[in-house]
């Protein structure tokens, strides 16, 4: 049967190609996708498949039974945007000024729709049942995994699997881990109280700027000093605000940053210096300060058997030129909370499109829809596979 359901997602490719240049051009940002939400429930209804909306939040759920005994298993995919202008040169460039799927997540919703409607014509013959889950809010912390999944959509559910379509790497090739895949992501911001003062009478100031540079500088030294050298870890400083004038010393600075690990030890010994660094210098420095640091989405730990299940499948793919385990992305994911409820994993899909060299998040951003249905595929294989555990 897997063979007519590769044909039939082949079949319908045009359509998911369709899907995701619809929802290209109407993105939403993060806990705001209220028309792609309704846009998902529309597809589901059409294909008489039941579903639940609001889930956790703008979360939509579609649960496909089939006719015969089996397992139960989630394939998830989400659906929100990013803040970004959409500087493509494109007939579906985004119509919705400073928003843009940057990232692939209409890709990843197309996916699962043309998926979804493939499986409604197998129905009669397929065992266990499938849970469509289409998750708002992937892109910003505290995100839509885990209230979707306090809302109960793990429920019976025996497996989990998601996919990422990878722009990066090119197409046919399908990643994973059998461990850690993917960083935890934290942030945190760190404002300064100095005292402001005329430029050209520095010692009656207390100085944010020189103080808050300070701090960016020996924020590097976490890593590079501080941490294990056989385990990984990233601090980066990407905001630093302060002044207003070349003629005044500022007496506020804010810097704001992220933190990336793959082992929570490492993660709390990063939380510690941090707070030790700021301590010092500005006591050095007699001002004040406060640290606002958040816990955001733990790693991405790829359960080992259901990893082996993906690379198995996706060898045997005629599309899959490539079927490897890779060392892990420093990017964060949400899908962590799924895998720390349910055995699964999470992969990547190769979708580099030619003459399109730039990464996610960027406003030329881009993938090779042909992604699509190597993910359909992958996902779909992984499901049968999994009833036969």
């Amino acid at each position: 049967m897997l063979e007519k359901i590769y044909q039939s997602i082949e079949s319908i490719y045009p359509q998911m190609v369709e899907i995701r240049r619809y929802l290209h051009q109407y993105p939403e940002l993060s806990f705001k996708e209220y028309k792609t939400a309704q846009y998902i429930a529309n597809f589901y209804e059409e294909l008489n498949i039941p579903y639940q909306t609001g889930v956790g939040g703008n979360g939509v759920v579609a649960t496909l039974e089939g006719a015969k005994p089996g397992k139960t298993i989630a394939l998830r995919a989400d659906f929100d945007a990013l803040p970004i202008q959409d500087e493509k040169d494109v007939p579906y460039k985004s119509k919705i000024d400073g928003v843009m799927h940057a990232c692939g997540h209409d890709g990843h919703t197309a996916t699962l729709l043309g998926l979804a409607k493939v499986m409604k014509s197998y129905q009669d013959k397929l065992p266990g049942t499938i849970v469509f889950l289409h998750q708002h809010a992937e892109e910003y912390a505290p995100g839509g995994a885990k209230p979707m999944i306090e809302a109960g959509v793990l429920e019976n559910v025996d497996a989990v699997f998601g996919n990422h379509l990878w722009a990066t790497t090119p197409v046919g090739t399908i990643e994973t881990s059998k461990g850690v895949f993917m960083a935890g992501a934290d942030r945190f911001e760190i404002k300064i109280q100095g005292q402001g003062g005329h430029g050209a009478y520095p010692h009656e100031t207390k100085d944010a700027v020189v103080i808050g540079s300070q701090i960016v500088t020996q924020l590097q030294q976490i890593v590079s000093r501080r941490i294990d050298p056989l385990e990984t870890a990233v601090v980066t400083v990407g905001v630093f605000e302060a002044g207003n004038a070349f003629n005044i010393i500022a007496d506020t600075a804010r810097l704001v940053g992220t933190v990336r690990y793959l082992n929570t030890d490492i993660q709390e010994q990063i939380i510690e210096e941090i707070e030790r660094i700021i301590s010092g210098i500005c006591t050095a420095n007699d001002c004040s300060y406060t640290l606002d640091y958040k816990k955001g989405y733990p790693p991405v730990i790829n359960h080992e058997s259901e990893a082996t299940l993906i690379l198995d499948v996706a060898s045997k793919l005629p599309e899959v030129k490539q079927a490897a385990e890779v060392i892990p992305s420093m990017g964060g994911e949400d899908f962590a909370y799924y895998l720390q409820e349910r055995p699964g994993a999470f992969f990547f899909t190769g979708a580099q499109k030619e003459g399109n060299p730039y990464p996610h998040h960027h406003p030329h951003f881009d993938f090779d829809e042909r992604a699509m249905s190597i993910a359909a595929k992958t996902l779909i294989s992984a499901y049968f596979a999994y009833q036969e555990k």
